[in-house]
């Protein structure tokens, strides 16, 4: 057994340099290479088995060593490079292992994975048309698809972008251009005090102050309140303090909270003003007929951010940024491409949002949906649910706190405990919970440290689900009274 996660670091390993790479280093465009095929079939296979036991190893690695990062004078053997790649499996986290709640990062979705090796082998480049013909077209209509699944109307679209954070940045940028509050230094963003702290980064790179941001008050289920927004708005107006955007949250971070978004819609629509949705955790529950009412009103947003990376399994990075009128996009970003022949469409894909090279990440969403259809999207976000619910229910006689919304996510302290006593009770059940190959997350939360689990493994069961409230259980306090 290798040293604990956040040990020094063991001696790399040391090879003996290769005379000559028997990997050819690019591929043969005039015929099938028998060499470069073994060697991915070696790859996949590296892979599968480390999918296979990883019920065996613990979800958060104990081997903490890493291969020389430098390369040699001469380059590597096909076996070495792959015994190289072993050592940093090895000491990755494993979100396959079916005691895996700790974050929003669940096991990938098989076909995924493999449309994310064809992305990487085709290497095109989502920039400019010329660059990428069928994928720039893809991208367009399956962003087409999704936002009308999601009820922003036949004529909405959108673009992929990396990660949640960049879409939330790229939708503030494209808000303050419509409402024209270019250089406006005291324009505002209102959002839920639980928002994710990727809409005060965004305002940081747009340049604006810390005051830009104006958060409302949680109810007691962590949804923003609506009179409060209102209040907040009016008086800003009152105060000729121009709005750039609201922000509400489809699925916040600690307990999955949903702000009621049609509320929320109501009041910007009669101010004018531009809402954005930062769904990253629970939009895509809109695309379940079964569950499309715990998302109710994300129709209504100007931009929605999603991210099927969350929950679905689709490989990282997997983030869509959808606008009820996509032309916003190119307005905003489009520079023009002089070196590139014109679009076919109405913008070239680098001309839509802040990246200009980009990969071909709607490879793998359209691939992974495919693979799913809409029964199996339902079934993963149903059982993510019903696993949530299971834990609660074996959580809800303890003298707990629990933190949760409708979605797949449950946070929890004690009752009766000063913060100095939830952070050391959190720290020391996290260390017991991992000694059973069970791994949870610590968030701080209203000024508390909490265990949070996410249930969106389809690995985990009710042997796990009962183990972690066997050791909550234990943790207790005997002196703590149930209510």
């Amino acid at each position: 057994m290798g040293k604990p996660c956040g040990a020094p670091l063991a001696p790399a390993p040391q090879h003996e340099p290769a005379a000559a790479p028997s990997l050819p280093l690019f591929p043969d465009p005039s015929g099938l290479d028998g060499d470069l095929l073994a060697f991915l079939q070696q790859t996949s296979g590296q892979l599968c088995r480390w999918w296979g036991d990883s019920s065996q190893r613990s979800p958060l690695p104990l081997l903490s060593v890493l291969p020389e990062v430098a390369p040699g004078e001469a380059g590597l053997d096909p076996l070495t490079l792959l015994d190289d790649l072993q050592l940093v499996m090895d000491g990755a986290f494993n979100p396959v292992h079916p005691g895996s709640m700790a974050h929003l990062d669940p096991p990938p979705l098989t076909a995924s994975v493999a449309a994310d090796l064809i992305c990487a082998g085709l290497n095109n480049n989502l920039l400019a048309e010329e660059l990428s013909p069928s994928l720039s077209r893809l991208e367009r209509s399956l962003c087409a698809w999704m936002a009308e699944r999601l009820g922003l109307g036949d004529q909405a679209g959108g673009v992929a972008a990396s990660g949640g954070s960049l879409s939330n940045l790229m939708a503030l940028v494209v808000a303050r251009q419509q409402r024209q509050l270019l250089g406006a230094q005291h324009a505002l963003v209102f959002c839920s005090a639980d928002a994710h702290v990727s809409i005060a980064k965004a305002l940081a790179v747009m340049g604006l102050p810390l005051s830009a941001l104006q958060p409302v008050a949680v109810d007691g289920r962590g949804c923003l309140q609506v009179d409060q927004l209102a209040a907040q708005l009016d008086a800003a107006i009152a105060a000729g303090q121009p709005v750039l955007a609201v922000v509400a949250t489809a699925g916040t971070t600690v307990r999955g909270a949903i702000d009621p978004l049609d509320r929320v819609a109501q009041i910007c629509r009669a101010r004018q003003i531009w809402l954005h949705v930062d769904g990253a955790i629970g939009a895509v529950f809109g695309l379940s007929s079964s569950h499309a009412d715990l998302v109710q009103g994300l129709g209504f947003a100007d931009s929605l951010t999603v991210n099927p990376q969350k929950l679905l399994g689709i490989t990282k990075t997997s983030s869509l940024l959808l606008l009820r009128q996509p032309d916003a996009l190119a307005s905003c970003f489009a520079t023009g491409l002089p070196y590139m022949e014109p679009s076919w469409a109405e913008a070239h894909g680098g001309e839509c949002g802040l990246q200009g090279t980009r990969p071909a990440e709607v490879l793998k969403l359209w691939l992974g949906l495919r693979q799913l259809g809409l029964t199996g999207i339902d079934r993963v976000l149903s059982g993510a649910i019903e696993r949530r619910q299971q834990l609660q229910a074996l959580l809800e006689p303890l003298p707990l706190e629990l933190r949760s919304g409708p979605l797949h996510l449950l946070a929890f302290t004690p009752r009766h405990l000063s913060a100095a006593e939830a952070e050391h009770w959190s720290q020391q059940t996290r260390h017991r919970l991992l000694e059973r190959q069970l791994m949870l997350s610590r968030p701080l939360y209203q000024g508390r440290h909490h265990l949070k689990a996410v249930l969106g493994n389809p690995h985990t069961g009710a042997a796990e689900l009962e183990a972690v409230a066997d050791v909550v259980t234990a943790s207790l306090p005997a002196s703590l009274p149930l209510r």
